[in-house]
């Protein structure tokens, strides 16, 4: 008897310890929206780790119910405390009663298409990639297409992209980005593709932006029937995790090492990642809020709606994907396991409908698209 009363004194303990641990992650991951990435570099990974912290406090708030433990108290108090930010990783919204018809309405897409997979080894299986990603971009026929790591090559070329789609979707108007090697007349960048008139376009430049870089920011302003919209198409800073890129790895001293593990790697690729994307992010939000038009701002912002990043965007817009769509959406299916970071926001005078995932990824990204539409509509 007094052996179980040990063990149990000491799962007991052991439990407490989890808990406190996982209380004191779930406050501080709390603070990720909130506190930029320069002010103390660790916050943004515990924002990043937020559902798996969330999944275990509900798990010990469960057993300690249970127990009837006054520990369940402590543990609703600091979920408490999360408020509306639970509900950031969730939507439980729905559709408008009415949704105009599609010539009142602004069809809106975003898709990083990954270079259309331009790298992929086998010619058939390149080619059968990009087409499958042409076929649901056809399949959806949005007004307005933004797209992130795209890919162009200047004809003559057997692998064409921007003109096929141009003539595919019937593109009016386009605005474009990119980096450019003259050899191969190759081009990376974004792309926004437009069936209605841009009057107006432009580019946001990064002061983070280095030479290796090729996170872009570009905006037009489309005129549909009689309403003009200010479209943003952001891809901010990368994590470009290659583990190629350390086959040889030196120390301070010059010496040559073994190269770092992934999961080493990864850590230091968010390291220098999260500050860059808070000031790309915030330069954008105070472009955005400069515009004479309602806004739509599309894009790749490589981090969840627990970051920095993020939160630059919802203090002023509204994110579509929880104003008409419901469940935990995914958009991401690389190797990293962050969920959602391919958002649409739009202006509160705006309202969004039909939020749609692609539910079979020929990317790395789920391309996302929704309808966008105004009150006057009604």
């Amino acid at each position: 008897m007094g052996n179980l009363l040990k063990k149990i004194l000491r799962f007991s303990t052991f439990l407490k310890i989890g808990t406190i641990i996982c209380l004191s992650g779930l406050l501080i991951a709390y603070l990720a929206p909130f506190v930029h990435p320069n002010t103390l570099r660790v916050i943004p990974f515990f924002g990043l780790a937020y559902p798996v912290i969330l999944l275990f406090t509900l798990i010990l708030l469960l057993i300690w119910s249970l127990a009837r433990s006054k520990w369940a108290i402590y543990t609703l108090f600091v979920l408490l405390i999360g408020g509306k930010l639970h509900f950031r990783m969730i939507s439980l919204g729905s559709n408008p009663e009415f949704i105009p018809e599609s010539d009142k309405n602004l069809s809106v897409l975003s898709y990083n298409v990954r270079l259309f997979g331009l790298y992929t080894s086998d010619e058939n299986e390149r080619l059968a990639n990009r087409n499958a990603m042409f076929n649901y971009i056809e399949s959806i026929n949005p007004d307005v297409a933004c797209f992130q790591e795209f890919y162009h090559q200047d004809r003559p070329t057997s692998f064409a992209t921007r003109d096929s789609l141009i003539q595919s979707l019937g593109i009016r108007d386009y605005h474009e980005r990119y980096a450019h090697k003259l050899r191969g007349r190759q081009n990376f960048g974004v792309c926004i593709l437009s069936k209605y008139p841009i009057i107006a376009k432009g580019d946001i430049m990064f002061d983070t932006q280095s030479e290796n870089d090729f996170n872009y920011c570009i905006y037009v302003d489309v005129v549909k029937n009689k309403d003009t919209f200010r479209i943003y198409n952001v891809h901010l800073q990368s994590i470009k995790l290659k583990q190629e890129e350390y086959a040889v790895f030196t120390n301070d001293d010059g010496q040559t090492v073994e190269p770092p593990s992934t999961f080493r790697l990864l850590i230091d690729k968010l390291r220098v990642a999260y500050p860059k994307r808070a000031e790309q992010a915030r330069k954008v939000a105070e472009h955005v809020q400069t515009s004479p038009y309602p806004v739509i701002v599309c894009g790749d912002f490589n981090d969840t709606p627990m970051s920095y990043s993020y939160n630059q965007f919802d203090k002023f817009l509204k994110d579509s994907f929880r104003q008409s769509a419901f469940g935990i959406g995914s958009t991401y299916v690389g190797k990293v396991p962050a969920g959602r970071i391919d958002y649409i926001f739009h202006s509160e005078e705006l309202h969004s409908a039909d939020f749609s995932i692609q539910e079979k990824a020929y990317s790395d990204h789920r391309a996302i698209s929704c309808k966008i539409f105004k009150d006057s509509i009604h």
